[in-house]
């Protein structure tokens, strides 16, 4: 018998980090010509208790439906949750101080360094966390003044002051530099942090893993391999998944898509009963909109790394798990176009024809959920809104609804952007958490996960990219 692919477990995870926006890509770039952006950014970062009750923030992790988000007046960091907490259904959410804990732990070559200060709050919020790798060393106060001042690195900030360092590897190798390392080393960390969660929430023993998909989108290597890779074990040797190998997908924004699919295969061949798909905070994108925010009064909101983690396996005997539609799956050929009527036919269209389904037949559609009161005040729109309308018109050019009814197909089958902008979290997979929780309710019957990716920004193709898959609940 062949096995039936499911999703059977999810988690998300949110790592405070305002210590590191100063060091995401464009923050950089910008404070070479304004050496007092620094200090400005530090006076428009959030403290831990608003990001915490911040409601995008909450749906991420589950305590809150993305559909809630739609009765919370704009904007959303004036109007927090009350009684918000940073553990969620499907998901928890850490202070900076057990990020930097947690890169710690995962840091394998000595790195990076913490005063110890920082470490005992690192060791006291991380206690009974999965995470067993040793204890998280500090170093006396004046030991990481002496790193900063000695330079080839980059000083990490937390409190108001530097409470750590992290050097460069290689003086003559741009991909180990401080700065690269400080991407990777986050990536890992955070992914580390939503696999051991899934594991704990899942009951599955890490042993029981079979493969690791990362599919985020740093570039782990050296001057040799940029990209080679492969941060999935990197992150499974952390999680103690001692029985898995793994690989690294790479395809942009459509990633975790892509991941999920090859991880469905993998079961529904038989070759692996236990597939992780994982993917890590992208470091370099905080602070990316970090200009509109300020022009217009709101605080830095792109201050925390996100990072997901999926497990798939076997779907026989019904339970809580998502079967995955192997025979719904959409591709965006190389051929197909790159308009967005080209990009959706093939992606939500083609497949559902092929099954005899018409577009009214998914309840509901997760498109890449970037939060709209992130992107919105940096001219990028509502990303997720653009695309529903688009769905809602072709299903016009269908004859499946009428025009006037555009708005109730955006608003039924759509839904309010939550993700953090980081490239690969966004691609629609942040709603399979919610999407169990409704099916597991009867209140859900077959959503379609839709994720694009822009492989024109390598400058080595002109192509778009796009990949999709249904999700049922798992039958008998």
């Amino acid at each position: 018998m062949i096995p039936q692919p499911a999703v059977l477990h999810t988690s998300y995870a949110l790592a405070h980090a305002p210590g590191l926006v100063r060091y995401g890509s464009k923050p950089v770039r910008e404070a070479e010509g304004d050496p007092s952006l620094p200090a400005r950014l530090d006076g428009a970062l959030r403290p831990w208790g608003e990001v915490m009750a911040y409601p995008p923030n909450q749906v991420f992790i589950g305590n809150l439906a993305p559909d809630g988000l739609s009765s919370i007046p704009r904007p959303w960091y004036e109007n927090r949750m009350e009684a918000a907490r940073p553990d969620g259904p499907f998901g928890r959410m850490v202070t900076q101080a057990a990020l930097y804990g947690l890169m710690k732990l995962c840091d394998d070559f000595d790195l990076l360094a913490i005063d110890e200060r920082l470490a005992e709050q690192a060791r006291a919020e991380l206690t009974g966390f999965g995470h067993r790798r040793g204890r998280i060393g500090g170093a006396a106060a004046d030991r990481i003044e002496a790193l900063i001042e000695e330079g080839g690195g980059l000083p990490l900030y937390h409190e108001g002051r530097a409470a750590g360092f992290i050097r460069t590897a290689h003086r003559q190798d741009d991909s180990l530099t401080a700065r690269v390392l400080l991407e990777n080393l986050a990536a890992k960390a955070t992914a580390a942090l939503a696999v051991s969660d899934l594991l704990e929430r899942s009951g599955l023993a890490a042993e029981r893993v079979d493969y690791l998909i990362n599919c985020g989108e740093e570039a782990v290597g050296d001057r040799y391999q940029r990209g080679g890779g492969s941060l999935s074990k990197a992150v499974g040797e952390v999680a103690g998944c001692v029985n898995a190998t793994g690989s690294d997908v790479k395809a942009f924004c459509a990633a975790p898509v892509h991941a999920l699919l090859a991880a469905g295969a993998m079961v529904a061949s038989g070759l692996y009963e236990h597939v992780v798909v994982l993917g890590g905070g992208s470091q370099a994108k905080l602070g990316m909109k970090f200009g509109a925010h300020l022009r217009s009064g709101a605080p830095v909101m792109e201050d925390c790394l996100a990072s997901m983690a999926f497990l798939v396996g076997p779907g026989e005997g019904g339970g809580d798990g998502m079967r995955i539609r192997l025979d719904l799956a959409g591709k965006h050929p190389i051929g197909a176009g790159s308009s967005a009527r080209a990009v959706y036919e093939a992606l939500v269209v083609e497949p559902l024809e092929r099954a005899g389904l018409g577009m009214t037949d998914i309840d509901r559609y997760a498109v890449e959920l970037h939060n709209p009161e992130i992107t919105v005040p940096g001219g990028s729109g509502d990303v997720p809104r653009t695309n529903y309308r688009t769905l809602a018109a072709m299903a016009v050019l269908r004859g499946e609804i009428q025009k006037e009814d555009m708005d109730r197909f955006t608003a039924e089958r759509g839904m309010p952007g939550f993700a953090p902008t980081q490239g690969h979290i966004p691609a629609g997979v942040p709603y399979l958490g919610h999407a169990q929780r409704a099916m597991r309710l009867g209140e859900l019957e077959r959503a379609m996960v839709v994720a694009k990716g822009s492989l024109f920004l390598g400058r080595m193709t002109q192509l778009v990219d796009g990949v999709s898959f249904v999700v049922e609940p798992a039958g008998p």
